[in-house]
């Protein structure tokens, strides 16, 4: 009677357990919370009230208006052209580098390739636009170099101001990012499932073609995603490098708010921020998911 009684107490015990635990607060992760909340939601929650006021302070959406036409939307365009193109580009280039170094390079090496790739994709801004001005300007040396040798770029229209000249220097450091982000997919390979395409009779391209392409395109939709993000969004380097002569959104909206305002749309750079953001959010968004869905494979 008395083993019937204690089950059932014990069960309730840990029921009890549980549902405390399920409610309780993770206070270790308050700090964090705070620091989001500062610096991310409460300058986001900012930022959206302003696009949503006039001039006199009242309640609007015509500062979205805007953003889908003329100028605006030409650098909505040319930003979301520049963000897919170097995301491509690098992605491709950077999932080629992390092949060769997971496959060929040892744990030392490795170590220091991971390095070396996390240097170059965090560099930016003056430096880098310095060095590829250094490098591909109409009088550096390299350009001097081919045009003796036959090969004149800016006279075949490459310009390292121009559209070219942007995704050009991108590259520099998404191929790089990509190389840091895409190589533990390429780690999580098991050999098993190699071994087993072959002793099932499978080719490698059977392997490659149903196996490795499927696991690894989560990881690198996402990764392309990512790349996206940051190079849609970037403004250091693009505006020590163009001046003005692409219009990228970024750097339209550091000029509105700057000072730079239109008499009767003086929140406009509030509401093209809030684009901005909306674009990479999505991006983002299918950066998370995709990281699910590669995850499955990791567990």
């Amino acid at each position: 009677m008395s083993l019937t009684n204690t089950v059932p107490e014990s069960e309730k015990t840990r029921e009890l357990g549980n549902s405390r635990r399920k409610f309780q607060f993770p206070f270790p992760l308050l700090p964090f919370f705070l620091f989001v909340g500062f610096f991310l939601v409460w300058p986001l929650s900012k930022v959206l009230i302003a696009s949503l006021k006039s001039n006199n302070e009242s309640w609007t959406f015509s500062n979205y208006t805007p953003l889908f036409h003329g100028i605006y939307f030409h650098a909505f365009v040319t930003s979301i052209r520049i963000g897919v193109v170097t995301a491509l580009l690098g992605a491709l280039i950077g999932a080629l580098f992390a092949y060769v170094i997971d496959a060929y390079a040892g744990p030392r090496l490795t170590s220091i390739l991971d390095s070396i790739a996390a240097v170059f994709a965090n560099s930016g801004g003056v430096p880098l636009a310095f060095t590829f001005l250094a490098s591909f300007g109409a009088n550096a040396g390299l350009i001097k170099l081919l045009k003796s040798l036959g090969w004149d770029l800016y006279a075949e229209g490459f310009s390292i101001f121009s559209f070219t000249g942007i995704c050009a220097v991108y590259i520099f450091f998404q191929a790089p990012l990509m190389v840091l982000v895409f190589k533990p997919a390429l780690s999580g390979l098991r050999k098993e499932w190699k071994e087993a395409n072959t002793s099932l009779g499978g080719s490698p391209w059977t392997y490659i073609r149903r196996v490795a392409i499927p696991i690894l395109f989560p990881s690198f939709i996402g990764s392309f995603l990512l790349l996206f993000a940051g190079g849609f969004s970037a403004y250091a380097t693009a505006r020590a490098l163009t001046v003005g002569n692409v219009p990228l959104i970024p750097l339209i909206i550091g000029d509105l708010i700057n000072g730079n305002v239109i008499s009767d749309k003086t929140h406009l750079g509030a509401s093209l921020a809030i684009g901005a953001i909306a674009i990479a959010a999505v991006a983002m968004s299918g950066y998370v998911w995709a990281q699910r869905k590669s995850s499955q494979w990791r567990r």
